[in-house]
């Protein structure tokens, strides 16, 4: 399956930039989440890549196809670029059957295939089958009813998963009715035989019309495979049909309209309707919104599935953090149109670049607490916090907080002088969304009034504590009381007041407490984060003592 690579794509109406200058490379077999507020710029981004959208400029790859380049005209329709879109909206036919529903699209498929003597298939397919009897008739025995009379359609439905063959091939195979132990040893074999001398015989005939037949039944003339422009042939369609539902386990509700389904199913149905067409890339916009929150982790399991047995390159926009960390190999968080960073889950999660990833990723959010100090000579930094409170942060690696500047300063004037010189170009378009600096929030007991805009210095930095790095216990060096404890039986969520400023963290375990309980708390891990004021970027990670 093909990877996807953008090159400087931007969208934009007028001076509102949806997109702002994307470069991003998505894998071959991964699976991308495109992550954000709403607003943000994931959609379109999908939609770019799926020619739903046209870009304002840049150039989009899939696979070694240029499917749009602004620079030489190029953009190939959506229907040309072997991808499936999966909606919010299932958007299923409620007058058509899911058979019908997932066929649909493939009955007005035209396009270059190789040309397949399906006769000669199915008869050698079937010899095969019938050449192990007891294994068949067992098969078919397991869908007798109460009465015990045989189940035709459960059995169909058991052969077609069984063998992976089409229906037409199914019925062939149960009107023999071996099942039904009228037939002896040497009559089957015979059947046997019989089939397979009808493959043979169909193999010969195209021989003789100046084919030759490879080992998949395709049709070729001096070694190569014969393409031809063609629709899919019935006994097509239909084993796509039957080869989907069976990945997505709704075989035996082939005969029922969506109207007689679950939401879950009907997602199902959704999934198999856009894996039926074999788009190399699979594209979803939000696709488990609708469902209740037990069905959403179900679904989320399945499409984890679905893309390991597939082996198609997943692209999926969602709002939710936790979608985005259970399911991607990658997380492209975006921003205001801007890529804020493109890292595996749990890099995103440890090592965020700026306050805004840190803050958006992680349940429940991240602490922020606004610090003011200096680096001492060992390196350490002594902080100030809260009303009365100090400690020490401990990077974890030898660290130049000073050098560290100096080279941030560096890359901002650089990035200055590129805008500056972007300005001078003929059809620059200012950016009327500007960028600015995250505005965390900083969550106390009482509301505080607006506060005029504070001067930040060098010293001003903001550390980021997961909820899950607070320790509460008697050995804790901050004092702090209980505002609210909220168990769940596997964890217990509590917000604890310091000097009128609230802390979140995480208990595991059957633990509680009592509200206005005095408790004492400390940040007992490393990866505590260290992030400038000024700018939000992440400086360093490290421990507090």
């Amino acid at each position: 399956m093909p990877k996807i690579v953008l090159e400087h794509v931007t969208k934009r109406w007028n001076n509102f930039f949806g997109v702002d200058d994307l470069n991003l490379v998505m894998e071959d077999n991964s699976f991308v989440t495109l992550l954000g507020p709403s607003g943000c710029g994931k959609t379109t981004t999908l939609r770019m890549i799926a020619g739903l959208e046209t870009p304002t400029s840049g150039k989009i790859t899939i696979g070694d196809k240029v499917v749009f380049d602004s620079d030489n005209g190029i953009n190939v329709p959506p229907s040309k670029r072997k991808v499936g879109f999966l909606f919010q909206n299932y958007a299923l036919w409620p007058n058509m059957t899911v058979y019908q529903n997932i066929s649909f699209g493939l009955k007005n498929v035209k396009e270059e295939m190789p040309l397949i003597d399906f006769d000669a298939l199915n008869n050698e397919r079937i010899s095969e089958i019938l050449s192990k009897p007891k294994e068949l008739i067992e098969l078919i025995n397991d869908c007798k009813d109460k009465n015990g009379k045989i189940e035709k359609d459960k059995a169909l439905i058991h052969i077609i998963d069984n063998y992976q063959v089409s229906m037409f091939t199914a019925k062939t195979i149960f009107g023999l009715n071996i099942q039904e132990g009228k037939l002896s040893e040497v009559e089957i074999e015979k059947l046997v035989e019989d089939f397979k001398k009808k493959s043979e015989e169909n193999v010969a005939k195209d021989k003789k019309d100046g084919y030759e037949v490879n080992d998949k039944y395709e049709l070729l003339k001096n070694g190569k495979v014969i393409l031809k422009v063609r629709k899919l042939k019935p006994e097509e369609i239909d084993l796509a049909v039957r080869k989907c539902s069976r990945t997505v386990k709704i075989g035996e509700f082939m005969d029922r309209y969506p109207n007689e389904l679950s939401g879950g199913q009907q997602q199902r149905v959704a999934i198999a309707r856009t894996l039926a067409p074999n788009p190399h890339v699979l594209f979803m916009d939000e696709p488990l919104s609708n469902l209740d929150a037990k069905l959403r982790l179900e679904m989320r399991g399945e499409l984890q599935r679905l893309h390991a047995s597939t082996g198609a390159t997943f692209v999926y926009v969602t709002h939710d953090q936790l979608e985005a960390m259970t399911l991607a190999t990658k997380i492209c968080l975006i921003n205001n149109g801007v890529l804020q960073q493109y890292e595996e889950p749990l890099k995103v999660y440890h090592e965020p670049v700026n306050l805004f990833v840190a803050d958006f990723v992680g349940n429940p959010t991240i602490n922020f607490i606004e610090v003011k100090g200096k680096q001492a000579k060992d390196g350490s930094i002594n902080l100030n916090f809260f009303e009365k409170e100090s400690c020490t942060f401990v990077p974890n690696k030898k660290f130049d907080l000073n050098a560290w500047r100096i080279n941030d300063n560096k890359k901002i004037e650089a990035n200055k002088k590129a805008l500056d010189e972007k300005k001078k170009q003929k059809g620059f378009i200012e950016k009327n969304n500007k960028d600015v600096t995250f505005k965390y929030h900083i969550p106390m007991v009482d509301a505080q009034p607006v506060e005029e805009e504070v001067v930040l210095t060098d010293d001003d930095y903001v550390l980021g504590i997961r909820p899950d790095s607070l320790q509460f216990g008697k050995t804790g060096k901050i004092e702090g009381t209980i505002y609210s404890s909220m168990p769940t039986g596997m964890e217990t969520t509590v917000r604890l007041s310091v000097d009128g400023y609230l802390l979140t963290g995480v208990m595991f375990g059957g633990i509680t407490y009592k509200l206005d309980e005095k408790i004492k708390v400390s940040f007992a891990t490393n990866n505590i984060l260290l992030f400038d004021r000024k700018t939000g970027k992440l400086i360093c990670d490290g421990s507090i003592k």
